[in-house]
């Protein structure tokens, strides 16, 4: 989702309700064929000619995963486990569900999914989250927010209206991802499901960077800023891709507090990004909104430079089925949707939500028809 601030922008969302050998494969061979071309470019047209057509098929390919979000039991429906184009599953697990308490780990329900699936002939794709979209649900285990060390372990996000700030609606949680303290119990957390599903599930990705805190810092938590917290989001992105080093990693960097591009660009959605290379830790983020210029202007143009060289990945949202298209005036269609995420974005993982009517009437009549 766009910054909550900036949400009227965009079309109004609801709240937020490849084997790793194979994706290495991918981006070498990319790699070997543009090496050939320049080696081949003065001696003979027709190399070129046929490593550029494979070069393309290799950028063009996406693996579609369905986002159940949290409603995990519908992982056993049979439209999902028959339709062959779809290769698994993006399931939601909590911080709080997973350390119920301090350094106890309870990893069943990751369990029971992955040993389900893995039966179907399906993968799962982890999404550890650590915010919510409600002012009623805090997603951090309960010991950070009784001990006074982690400073309640999360804090609120905000509506703001027309930045009007003064009149500031809570909209959520967010764990407190720049306090040291909380950022030393998130790596363990990820170090500990590193060690038991690496290399078992496909890929395992960390909830998205935007953050409704404001600007004018009359709502910042205490210790944030936006270069500390930049900081933060490359120390756990590092920490996630060392606890996981076989199966796929994803940040999702969408925006970043600070900075509303291109007019006010202090870098922090960049180097996130440039950093995530340097550590081959995948990049993405939701919403599939084609042509939407806050996307188009924050983490489109990122995204799509990072494709074949780290995994990217877009996920579609609820509400991001009916958005209209900028460039048409038009509600989107499935079509448009997966051609943008595709042939613009070259995304090598799509993640489907369930919104009725258009995924049982619209995304899974189509997506059958392409295997």
């Amino acid at each position: 989702m766009e910054p909550i601030s900036r949400q009227a922008e965009a079309c109004t969302p609801t709240p937020r309700c490849a084997v790793r050998q194979g994706l290495e494969s991918k981006f070498s061979l990319s790699v070997v064929f543009q090496q050939v071309r320049k080696l081949w470019s003065k001696r003979t047209g027709h190399v070129i000619l046929v490593l550029t057509c494979c070069n393309v098929g290799l950028a063009a390919e996406a693996r579609h995963y369905v986002f159940f979000n949290r409603d995990r039991e519908r992982i056993s429906e049979a439209a999902f486990l028959a339709t062959k184009a779809l290769e698994g599953a993006q399931l939601k697990y909590t911080w709080r569900e997973l350390e119920p308490v301090k350094d106890e780990y309870d990893f069943s329900a990751i369990r029971h999914d992955l040993t389900f699936l893995n039966t179907k002939g399906k993968k799962l794709f982890i999404q550890i989250q650590d915010s919510s979209f409600s002012p009623n649900v805090t997603n951090v285990p309960r010991y950070l927010v009784a001990d006074a060390r982690y400073h309640g372990g999360a804090d609120k996000q905000y509506n703001i209206a027309g930045n009007d700030e003064v009149h500031a609606v809570p909209a959520g949680w967010v764990a407190r991802r720049w306090d040291p303290n909380v950022q030393e119990r998130f790596r363990n957390l990820l170090f500990a499901l590193g060690q038991e599903f690496d290399g078992k599930v496909e890929g395992i990705n960390l909830a998205e960077t935007a953050v409704g805190f404001g600007e004018s810092g009359r709502l910042f938590p205490k210790g944030f800023a936006a270069e500390v917290y930049r900081d933060a989001i490359i120390t756990n992105m590092k920490a996630l891709k060392k606890a996981f080093p076989k199966s796929v990693t994803i940040q999702y960097a969408n925006f970043m507090p600070g900075e509303w591009l291109p007019g006010s660009d202090h870098g922090y959605l960049r180097s996130v990004y440039q950093r995530a290379r340097e550590l081959k830790a995948g990049v993405g983020g939701p919403d599939l909104l084609p042509h939407k210029p806050g996307q188009m202007n924050h983490c489109y143009p990122m995204i799509r430079d990072s494709a074949g060289i780290v995994p990217t990945a877009i996920a579609v949202q609820d509400g991001n089925y009916a958005c209209k298209n900028p460039q048409t005036g038009q509600p989107v269609t499935i079509s448009e949707l997966l051609d943008f995420a595709t042939s613009y974005l070259k995304v090598d993982y799509v993640f489907w939500c369930t919104e009725e009517p258009f995924y049982s009437g619209k995304l899974l009549p189509l997506l059958r028809m392409q295997k």
